[in-house]
């Protein structure tokens, strides 16, 4: 009888089953990991966010809090994703006039054997939700957009960084 063979995907075990990847032998690095997304609106809901107009309260300020929240839920949320020691949860939300919206940017940092590029990503992601969420009062054509990693430090893998003119198509405008 033939053993089955080891997997090439890191997440499969050799009979082909969904396993958590065995991090221990590892050592603990300094991990970095930034991404970014956008939340595209109408003019006129830009205006009253920042007015503070919006029927549900702060929305840059709970999307910020929300965002930082997600980040150390991360593996809860994510099967497979190991729970880590986050040592820095940053997350900015700036205007961007041109989109026009909010560019979302989260910034996780931790001392582990593994990266923190999905706490990163989930930072973002939430964050976006969290900010449709509390103007989608105002707005309910708001366009969540381009979530994807800005750069990541640290590990086996070594140092990433996306390219800074990442080509997307321009969406039509929203009515």
């Amino acid at each position: 009888m033939s053993q089955p063979s080891q997997p090439s995907l890191t997440h499969l075990d050799p009979t082909g089953q969904a396993q958590m990847v065995d991090v221990s032998a590892k050592s603990a690095t300094v991990r970095q990991a930034t991404a970014e997304g956008f939340v595209r609106m109408r003019p006129d809901t830009l205006t009253a966010i920042q007015a503070g107009n919006a029927p549900k309260g702060d929305v840059l300020g709970t999307a910020r809090l929300a965002g930082i929240m997600a980040a150390k839920q991360t593996a809860h949320l994510i099967p497979l994703c190991h729970p880590l020691p986050l040592q820095k949860i940053e997350v900015m939300l700036e205007l961007d006039e041109d989109r026009p919206g909010y560019r979302i940017e989260a910034t996780v940092k931790t001392t582990a054997e593994t990266g923190v590029e999905m706490e990163a990503l989930t930072a973002v992601s939430i964050a976006a939700l969290t900010l449709y969420d509390m103007a989608k009062g105002l707005e309910k054509s708001m366009q969540i957009e381009d979530i994807r990693l800005l750069k990541k430090t640290g590990g086996k893998s070594g140092e990433y960084q996306a390219r800074q003119n990442f080509p997307l198509p321009s969406p039509p405008p929203l009515e």
